[in-house]
């Protein structure tokens, strides 16, 4: 089997990921919460025994003590998975809003009018992303994560998808 037919397997399998996100975002938004929890826990325990061999007091102590954090927070995401979901979805809409207005500050500062606009647009559309998200708690914690993992895995496939093809064709090489 060749290289292109993998990656174009991955493709639509990403695309019916995606479209069964999309048809079930609150299911797909309670398995963001799952992941995010499971991945605090594994990493702050992995954190704490690390810190346990870390050399020194000062990076010792620093070291448990974010992996204990990060231990609490994947047992609370897990304990309680739709407080999660509502405590993730304010954290995206602060990072939407905080990011638009990053990029509306930088767009102001570019010389070149097309960079400049685009630039500026992106700001714009993500500050009212994040505005759309936080004028909408709790009610858009029950389905936001599950629609941002939608279109994250219908892109991610639709992008796979032209990668095999350009690769069956000869357009790209494998690097």
């Amino acid at each position: 089997m060749s290289n292109w037919v993998i990656l174009f397997g991955i493709g639509i399998l990403g695309i019916i990921a995606g479209l069964m996100a999309l048809f079930n975002p609150f299911g797909a938004s309670l398995v963001v919460t799952a992941i995010a929890g499971w991945s605090f826990l594994i990493l702050g325990i992995l954190q704490i025994f690390e810190g346990l061999r870390a050399q020194g007091w000062s990076g010792k102590m620093w070291s448990i003590l974010m992996g204990v954090i990060a231990v609490f927070l994947g047992v609370n995401l897990l304990g309680e998975p739709l407080k999660g979901m509502l405590v993730l979805t304010t954290l995206v809409g602060i990072m939407f809003l905080a990011s638009g207005l990053f990029k509306l500050i930088i767009g102001l500062r570019i010389e070149n009018p097309q960079l400049k606009w685009a630039v500026m647009f992106s700001g714009i559309i993500s500050a009212f992303l994040g505005f759309m998200v936080l004028s909408n708690l709790p009610q858009s914690a029950a389905t936001m994560l599950g629609v941002l993992l939608a279109v994250e895995l219908l892109s991610n496939g639709v992008s796979m998808i032209a990668l095999a093809l350009a690769r069956k064709d000869g357009a790209m090489t494998d690097a």
